[in-house]
């Protein structure tokens, strides 16, 4: 395994994103639709937060009482905004940075995904999914 790998390596490049705009109904439906964890919120190209998986699941503790669950989510949904759950002091890498440092610094944080930042644009998304997979890669190479 070279040490110096860039991120663009193993980085997602092809996003799925929200705006501040949108709802968390629309969030859920592409966390489930693309089998995500990890949605960056952005204005344009700019990176203004991250909402993941477990901030709905933080929200949305009334869904294990009704057995309508659909039109719980949606009640619970309506009472916050995007910008009420997401993460706004994102951390981000540039596709430069190495695997290695990415590894070693979410190896010590607590989340599980960095936005690809380059020039102040959002291009890639990394988690640690993609750091487990590149790993096994490596063994198996």
């Amino acid at each position: 395994m070279k040490n110096s790998v860039p991120i663009s390596k193993i980085m997602t490049r092809k996003l799925v994103t929200l705006s501040t705009k949108d709802d968390l109904v629309t969030a859920e439906r592409l966390f489930k639709k693309h089998r995500i964890r990890h949605i960056p919120v952005v204005e344009g190209n700019t990176i203004k937060g991250m909402l993941s998986y477990t901030d709905l699941l933080r929200i949305s503790f009334a869904d294990a009482v009704d057995e309508h669950e659909e039109y719980v989510d949606t009640i619970v949904y309506n009472m916050f905004t995007i910008p009420q759950v997401m993460v706004s002091d994102v951390v981000t890498v540039s596709s430069t940075t190495s695997i290695k440092d990415v590894a070693r610094f979410l190896s010590k944080k607590e989340f599980h995904a960095l936005p690809v930042v380059d020039n102040g644009k959002i291009v890639g998304i990394v988690t640690t999914t993609d750091l487990i997979n590149y790993l096994l890669e490596c063994i198996e190479a």
